[in-house]
């Protein structure tokens, strides 16, 4: 299927001549159709041929209904632009065209209407004229003389519409659903039925999809196209969706159903002006895009490039095209492409003119490359919700997408955190891994593991420089040789808490110490050799056994400050089993050297 919009003057046919074309009245009103006069939406199809259908969507021509015109123009790909041939170009012609151009519209075809009542020559020399100075111009546009009433150039402009449609680039129904709602309703029996143009992407029945505006999602209970039900519908295809799970009262045109987790709320972007200088803008404008129509403030950066601050979020990506009117004087102030829709805060003086700066490079199409030059660093799936191609990017760690050369920046900086830090703090290990990530300006811990380079590595939570553990300064290093030798005839007397004050062996000095593998710590300020942990298995294995703390405590010659914790820690090393009954036996496949 294949969608195309209807555009032009009030009262020149287009409705009309869509009903000449499908023999399906699209005015939906019984006012419409009182008045001959299209308020709203209407939507009628045909088959052009075999396997060949084109379903328009007829927009309404008067300048009142304008915000309904651009809700159905929206999201199609394609116009079919209609003046009529006793009249000519009109005021509504130029602002419906000029509407074509700012939402980048680049397919088209002129239909010249009741070139019965005059020669349609002139009105189509002038509309071509008018056409090719926008985006419609960019691709030939045909135009064929017609005749709704007398049947004259019908079957020209079926075939002339078949060349158009062949010519429209192929949808992607692979990528994620974003279907504008442009009419919800209830239908007794089957509940809330919304309807929309799916651009791109691929529905079915039993989908879940995200309702953004009410937080939440929904079911799709049932699928119709064309007026047929189906199981599932690809894009491009006007699609009548009903929804499990939400009343219609609760919907809006301009609402949106999402693939789950695929798309990014903003209401803050960054967006390059088509039409009229950026100075010449309102502080307020509305901005149209798909089939919303949402008020957002105009913060100036340079020549063609602003800032919108929209009044409610939408899922908007890189890229995409929308329409700004001005509400005050009812005009198309121009169009604008989204270069950002997760741009940065400016805090600082000067942050604006060098943010101009930024989008004066950047051209709307969504570059990995680029938003990572810019970023520095971002998550992949993010960057996918902003419409960046990510899905082959191979992360740094977890989801984390870095710049080449930030993180080149960022692995000469580590070691220099590293070492700055461990200088000013002598008795720790190393650094935190927080504490590094917060030097760095990083999101997450995950990062600083993954940019660490030998000797640094991570232990026990902190950075730290390989093959270095054994270091201390030098007035520590000098303490514990005084234990040592204050150990060396009675090697499990632990140094009371005056002899360690004495010495200035503090809780941060020994836990230093006991890092380095100076001295073993069995609690709060009870230290003992290394060595002597494996000595005491060797002399508890002479006991009968199992022992108790008792014996143990007797055959050490110490006390149970000391012999208590040393046990425990011999349990923990697979040196010592404790019973039942708190006796304990030596392990006779107790690990070496422990």
């Amino acid at each position: 299927m294949y969608v195309v919009a209807t555009a032009g003057h009030v009262d020149h046919g287009k409705s009309t001549l869509v009903h000449a074309l499908t023999g399906m009245r699209p005015d939906r009103w019984a006012e419409e159709r009182r008045r001959g006069l299209t308020i709203d939406l209407g939507f009628a199809w045909t088959d052009l041929a075999p396997g060949t259908t084109v379903a328009f969507v007829d927009v309404p021509g008067h300048e009142r209904f304008v915000p309904n015109m651009l809700s159905g123009v929206g999201p199609v790909p394609a116009a079919l632009f209609v003046v009529a041939a006793d009249e000519g170009w009109m005021p509504q012609s130029t602002e419906h065209l000029a509407a074509l151009d700012a939402l980048g519209v680049r397919h088209g075809l002129l239909a010249v209407t009741r070139a019965d009542l005059a020669d349609p020559a002139p009105a189509t020399a002038e509309a071509l004229a008018e056409l090719r100075r926008t985006t419609l111009g960019e691709v030939e546009v045909e135009a064929v003389a017609v005749s709704a009433p007398t049947g004259r150039g019908l079957d020209e402009l079926r075939a002339a519409l078949s060349r158009l449609l062949a010519r429209l680039p192929a949808p992607d129904t692979d990528a994620p659903v974003r279907l504008w709602i442009d009419r919800s309703f209830t239908i007794r029996g089957a509940g809330t039925v919304v309807t929309g143009t799916l651009a791109a992407g691929r529905l079915a029945v039993g989908d879940e999809l995200e309702l953004p505006s009410l937080g939440r999602t929904v079911t799709v209970r049932g699928l119709q196209t064309l007026g047929r039900s189906a199981p599932a519908v690809d894009a491009v295809a006007r699609v009548a969706v009903n929804l499990r799970g939400v009343e219609a009262a609760r919907l809006r045109r301009g609402h949106t159903l999402l693939t789950p987790h695929r798309f990014r709320l903003t209401g803050v972007a960054d967006v390059r002006v088509h039409g009229d200088p950026v100075e010449r803008l309102p502080g307020q404008v509305m901005l149209h895009i798909g089939a919303a129509a949402v008020p957002a403030r105009v913060r100036p950066f340079g020549a063609d490039t602003a800032r919108l601050v929209l009044a409610r979020p939408l899922p908007l990506r890189v890229g995409d095209r929308g329409l700004l009117r001005d509400p005050g004087r009812h005009h198309v102030a121009g169009g604008v492409t989204m270069l950002d829709v997760a741009p940065p805060a400016l805090r600082r003086r000067g942050a604006a003119a060098a943010r101009a700066g930024v989008l004066a490079r950047l051209d709307g199409r969504p570059d990995l490359a680029s938003e990572l030059a810019r970023r520095g660093l971002a998550r992949r799936r993010d960057l996918e919700r902003m419409g960046v191609p990510a899905a082959d990017a191979a992360p740094l760690a977890g989801d984390w997408l870095l710049d080449d050369r930030l993180a080149a920046r960022l692995r000469q900086a580590l070691p220099h955190h590293v070492a700055r830090w461990t200088g000013e703090h002598p008795l720790e290990a190393g650094p935190p891994v927080d504490v590094v990530r917060q030097a760095l300006r990083l999101p997450d811990r995950a990062l600083v593991r993954a940019l660490l380079a030998p000797p640094l590595t991570v232990r026990a939570g902190r950075v730290v420089r390989a093959g270095r553990q054994g270091e201390l300064p030098p007035r520590v290093a000098e303490a514990v040789e005084k234990v040592r030798t204050d150990l060396a005839g009675h090697p499990y007397a632990a140094p009371a808490a005056v002899r360690l004050a004495e010495l200035g062996l503090g809780p941060r000095e020994l836990a230093a110490a006991a890092r380095a593998g100076a001295l073993v710590q069995l609690a709060e300020g009870v230290v003992l050799l290394p060595e002597t942990v494996p000595a005491a298995a060797a002399v508890l294995a002479a006991l009968p056994q199992p022992f108790t703390t008792s014996d143990a405590r007797r055959a050490l010659g110490t006390t149970r400050r000391v012999a208590v914790p040393l046990l425990e820690l011999m349990d923990r090393r697979g040196l010592t089993r404790r019973l039942p009954d708190d006796r304990r036996r030596v392990r006779e496949d107790a690990p070496p050297g422990k």
